[in-house]
């Protein structure tokens, strides 16, 4: 029995080692899996059925030579999205029999869950029923270390850390569809050297590989500080390190584990041990080692299993307190509303630029006293607008209620909106192509976050040009979130007799009946794929017979001849790409489409932006929906009467915003 519970706890010291090599072995060696807590997948159900075509799908490409492959399966209700990802180093065969034995864990693992990930040694595949590509996603994760310490555990871990960072701080650089895998090697001692081995899926952009890379690396200063070898494994990205594995760098053979010390024959003196106590204390130490391993499995599991739920009591410890801030404070972060700080002005308030005490910059929404909400109602929304966080949203930092103020402060973005260089003649040459490209996919990104993947279904109702921030490096925040429609998390569509938004931009069944969706969102969308593109406003191709939507209009009339380039934006002639402005031009007009149906769902706008080889339909001629300008300008009083008791945390800085938000 000792011999045997040795056998298990060499397993366990040598299990980096393997998980690191390139196996020679048939069968893929397996290191860990997580099945997330989502909606229950049902037996006989659509997604079931979709799930099965996406694993097959995987699996037959998996013997095509890639070593990456993302690919959905299903319409907008039942899509699975899936993937997977083969070491870099991995051979092609050796690729195949992992991914079709991952697939098969995870149905056997996972039967009633409709997000799953699994980790082997070659490779990792992961599938999900919400949106999953080109996305950063850190947790579920897994760590785990040898046993064996290394001489001199400070300077060895300098020496992991500087090697890790530098990994990290170099795909940076590397733009999304490159590969992102890398080993490096480094002398430690004279007898040992440190091989380091780090990989991202292709799909992200240098900024989120790198950003996964952090993570994996402090989770890695955790787990392994000190040890031999250390793994950290992430659905989106994987690091590892290893002494004397030169399989890392180009030896693919298996290292040999080394034998286990031949204790010296006993001694004759009086201090001699029995051999049955030798036995019994062997026995003693490899139980008690082999019970921490056990009680770390079982715990590392737990702690997975329950994560959604963790994070769920997490993202509620959002209270007031932390959001409250005191109104001395923004006075004299705003100089006292100085008229030198305001940054503009709407329809529910002026706009300032503050500085904090401790030199973080901010934005004041300073609300019209006469905004109708009562302090209990507005402390409510707050806390629904904080929770809303990604790179791809204006930050809601927190509020001042105080006397009869209501403040709102948001983090602050350098470069304005996006209508301050798209409109104007000189600033937009600040906008070339791959920048205005670069906005067109930050915008879908923060839109299938606020439809999908955030804790409350989110449909903004307002998406235009001067709702889109641009931070320094002119990368999009979409603003003015807090006047969306909040849904519970199945509903996808209602009715509403209070129209909040902005004529132009407003789908037409939305504008008219009142019907809002997820296609009233992506409607906006396609009309500001239009603008950018063409760097012209809806409204300025207004005509003397009153024809409204002319913008719509003229990108069809040039679609439909075969002259798509005349729409472009002169001013980019020198820095734009064919493909990418027909394409981004063609899901233009998709997405405006008079008929949500015939309206692409944003998931599959995101596939289209990412992707050359998937078929677009037909456009047909978009919607308008005002027939005279005496109709528009009805429409708008109605507007206007209705804003004086609309309920809202619009952050707006140039035109009024209509809103009621509902927390689920």
């Amino acid at each position: 029995m000792g011999f045997n519970l040795c056998i298990t706890l060499l397993f366990f010291s040598t299990l980096i080692s393997f998980l690191c090599q390139t196996p020679t072995e048939a069968t893929p060696i397996y290191i860990d899996h997580a099945c997330i807590n989502t909606t229950a997948l049902t037996p006989n159900s659509a997604y079931r059925s979709n799930l099965l075509h996406l694993l097959s799908y995987l699996s037959s490409n998996a013997t095509n030579n890639l070593e990456f492959y993302n690919a959905s399966v299903g319409n907008s209700v039942d899509t699975v999205y899936g993937l997977f990802l083969c070491r870099g180093n991995v051979p092609a065969a050796d690729c195949r029999d992992c991914v079709a034995v991952a697939t098969k864990q995870l149905l056997d693992s996972c039967p009633t869950e409709k997000a799953a990930v699994v980790w082997y040694a070659d490779c990792m595949l992961r599938y999900s029923n919400r949106y999953i590509f080109s996305t950063m996603v850190s947790e579920p994760s897994f760590s785990i270390s040898t046993q064996q310490n290394v001489s001199e555990p400070n300077r060895f871990d300098d020496l992991v850390m500087e090697m890790m960072n530098d990994f990290a701080s170099l795909v940076t650089k590397v733009g999304s569809g490159a590969k992102k895998f890398s080993t490096k090697e480094a002398q430690f001692t004279v007898s040992q050297t440190l091989n380091t081995i780090v990989q991202c899926t292709p799909d992200l952009s240098g900024y989120d590989c790198n950003r996964c890379l952090q993570i994996a690396i402090k989770n890695l200063s955790g787990c392994c500080g000190g040890k031999e070898s250390g793994i950290v494994t992430l659905p989106s990205c994987y690091l590892a390190y290893n002494v004397n594995q030169l399989y890392l760098t180009g030896n693919t053979s298996a290292p040999t584990p080394n034998p286990a010390p031949v204790p010296p024959p006993p001694s004759s003196g009086k201090d001699q041990i029995s051999l049955p106590a030798i036995i019994a204390i062997v026995a003693s130490i490899s139980v008690c080692a082999m019970l921490f391993v056990m009680g770390y499995c079982f715990l590392r599991r737990r702690a997975r299993k329950n994560y959604n739920d963790i994070q769920e009591g997490a993202n509620d410890i959002t209270t007031l307190e932390s959001l409250q801030f005191g109104l001395a404070t923004i006075e004299a972060a705003t100089n006292n509303f100085s008229d030198d700080n305001k940054l503009g002005e709407g329809g529910f308030g002026a706009v300032y630029k503050g500085i904090l005490s401790n030199g973080q910059k901010i934005a004041v929404k300073r609300l019209l006293k006469s905004s109708g909400q009562g302090g209990g109602e507005f402390k409510n929304e707050v806390v629904v607008v904080a929770k809303l966080q990604h790179k791809n949203l204006v930050r809601l930092l927190g509020f001042c209620l105080e006397r009869e103020e209501k403040i709102l402060v948001y983090e602050f973005v350098e470069n304005k909106s996006l209508d301050y260089f798209l409109y104007d003649v000189e600033k937009q040459r600040q906008l070339d192509w791959p920048t205005r490209y670069k906005i067109i996919k930050g915008i879908a990104r923060a839109i299938i976050y606020l439809h999908e993947d955030s804790r409350l279904r989110i449909i903004h109702r307002d998406l235009k040009a001067s709702n889109i921030l641009l931070d320094g490096d002119m990368n999009p925040k979409v603003s003015d979130f807090g006047m969306a429609k909040t849904f519970g998390i199945d509903q996808t569509r209602g009715n509403t007799s209070k129209i909040a938004g902005t004529f132009g931009y407003m789908a037409p069944e939305y504008a008219i009946h009142g019907q809002f969706s997820v296609k009233s969102d992506v409607y906006s969308f396609g009309v500001l794929i239009l603008e950018i593109i063409s760097g012209k406003k809806i409204s300025s191709f207004n005509q003397s017979d009153g024809t409204a939507g002319h913008l719509l209009s003229h990108a069809w009339k040039l679609w439909r001849d075969g002259m798509p380039l005349d729409l472009l934006d002169p001013t980019m002639v020198d820095s734009y790409l064919r493909d990418e402005i027909i394409k981004c031009l063609h899901i233009g007009l998709l997405s405006v489409q008079n008929d949500p149906v015939d309206r692409p769902t944003i998931e599959s706008i995101i596939l289209m932006l990412n992707s050359y080889a998937i078929p677009l339909p037909s456009p047909k001629e978009p919607a308008y929906f005002f027939s005279s300008v005496g109709e528009q300008n009805m429409r708008s009083n109605e507007r206007e009467s209705y804003q004086s008791t609309s309920k809202s945390l619009p952050i707006s800085v140039d035109e009024a915003s209509i809103t009621d938000v509902y927390p689920r």
